[in-house]
């Protein structure tokens, strides 16, 4: 049965009918979209407690009615996993939230996930008719963590029925949004799915790369328990292309490969003061402070505090990284950004909520060098002030130097955040695998299937840089293609 049969079948139930008689259209399109529930911001910046806390139930409901119900879903086309996002919302205004929850768990391993890290203001709720209407969307990405949430509090956590095993053993390189996607996905068709981890922990970069205050570990390791009740299995500290070869896999019986081994290697800009002590990349800022415990004054390998910190770029990771700094006592937190605030690539939220913190915004300046005291640690950043010229390939202004207008301030710890490349371990290891001067894995697109033929990629390893929603869209596509083309050579 197809997506849009299976759509249409549900459109028809009697108590979706009796939903679209009880409000009128008219009036669901006047009503106005709900506001997240958040703790105060002078109280939240110096707390890793998440800030965001979540819609009540008559909020979700409410909320859930400002939904059209409408025969072609345009949302659904913004979501890269694929949601049955009108099902799933009129079972919350039914107040079904358990039914809700199962809708969302069709598609995506990570519902919670989603619901907190997702820009849906770039993808479904970018399609929302509402907007047509000059109207707000509906809060698509809200009822997504909360029916999740309601799930997980209920004590009645949904597993999704597996496929009778078929005894066909998979290997996933990462425990990120891409590796977890596949597994789950894979898992369900009947697989023996096995997650290696190279870190202690897993979860990838939703354990090392995003704060507490905006996703607590505890939503996503309860994500990964139903992963592990499905019946995959993680081992950790197992760095596929090192403690394992592409030929150990292959040799143990590994049928399939899935690489998901993200975009670890941080971008510096090459300006003078980068060596000096205090200069860090964000990669090595969040992962040594959310998985390493290093700001705790016990920590066994501490990281750097100061006391006027600049984190240089504008993209989530930036801003993860600058309401960080806030919460390990900066006094005064900056965020260094070349363009002005209306190209920042972060979402609007989180540029909301830095606001709020108190956190400085010096856009349209770009970094020039930094500069050391006696003892070799950053202590001042000079500056070239910017201006928007014409539009670059992205379609933002391209900023350019204004001639003379350079400025020195102070500085004692610098975070670099302005990109990432592949990790290279595993396309330098796996033999005849093509990959691109970016040093990206190629893939088909529309398969996820790289150069051999049992070896399938997905998220940063192939994007160099994506959100996690994406990279588990490519997780999805990835198993369905792998378990069509398995099921094509058991048959022969």
């Amino acid at each position: 049965m197809t997506t849009e049969e299976q759509i249409a079948i549900r459109r028809a139930e009697p108590w979706r009918e009796e939903l679209r008689k009880s409000v009128k259209a008219k009036d669901r399109s006047n009503m106005e979209r709900v506001r997240m529930n958040e703790l105060d911001a002078a109280r939240r910046s110096h707390t890793n407690e998440e800030v965001n806390a979540g819609l009540t139930l008559g909020q979700a409901r409410k909320e859930a009615q400002r939904c059209l119900d409408c025969a072609k879903p345009a949302c659904m086309e913004g979501c890269p996993v694929s949601i049955n996002i009108p099902t799933f919302i009129k079972y919350v205004e039914a107040g079904e939230i358990l039914e809700a929850a199962k809708v969302l768990k069709e598609t995506s391993s990570l519902p919670a996930v989603c619901g907190r890290v997702c820009p849906q203001e770039k993808q479904c709720e970018a399609r929302c008719i509402h907007l047509k209407m000059k109207k707000e969307a509906v809060a698509i990405g809200y009822l997504e963590r909360f029916a999740a949430d309601y799930e997980r509090t209920s004590g009645h956590v949904f597993i999704p029925e597996p496929d009778r095993p078929n005894g066909v053993k998979i290997a996933v390189a990462g425990s990120g949004p891409a590796g977890l996607s596949f597994a789950g996905a894979m898992a369900k068709s009947g697989y023996r799915v096995t997650v290696f981890e190279a870190l202690h922990e897993i979860g990838g970069v939703l354990k090392y790369g995003i704060p507490e205050f905006r996703l607590p570990n505890e939503i996503v390791d309860v994500e990964i328990d139903v992963l592990k009740r499905m019946g995959v299995t993680f081992l950790t500290n197992c760095i596929i292309g090192k403690t394992i070869t592409y030929e150990d896999l292959r040799n143990d019986g590994f049928r399939g490969i899935f690489v998901a081994s993200g975009a670890g290697l941080p971008n510096f800009m090459n300006i003078p003061g980068e060596n000096l002590t205090g200069v860090m990349s964000s990669n090595e800022y969040l992962t040594r402070v959310n998985l390493m415990d290093a700001a705790s004054p016990e920590s066994d390998t501490p990281v750097l505090t100061g006391k006027k910190v600049a984190v240089i770029g504008g993209g989530n990771t930036a801003m993860d990284s600058v309401r960080t700094a806030l919460r390990l006592g900066a006094e005064r937190s900056m965020l260094v950004y070349r363009r002005s605030a209306e190209e920042m690539p972060a979402r609007m939220e989180e540029v909301k909520h830095a606001r709020e913190e108190g956190v400085e915004f010096l856009t349209l300046y770009n970094p020039l060098a930094y500069i050391g005291d006696a003892q070799g640690r950053v202590k001042q950043m000079r500056l070239q002030k910017m201006a928007l010229g014409q539009a670059d390939a992205s379609g933002r202004r391209r900023p350019v130097p204004v001639e003379g207008a350079i400025e020195t301030i102070e500085a004692d710890e610098v975070i670099v955040s302005i990109g990432v490349s592949p990790n290279p371990l595993i396309p330098s290891a796996f033999r005849g695998l093509d990959v691109s001067k970016r040093g990206t894995v190629v893939v088909n697109e529309s398969t996820m299937q790289s150069s051999l033929c049992d070896v399938y990629a997905g998220g940063d390893i192939v994007r160099g840089g994506a959100t996690v929603i994406l990279a588990m869209g490519d997780g999805r596509r990835a198993a369905a293609a792998m378990h069509e083309r398995l099921k094509i050579i058991n048959r022969q």
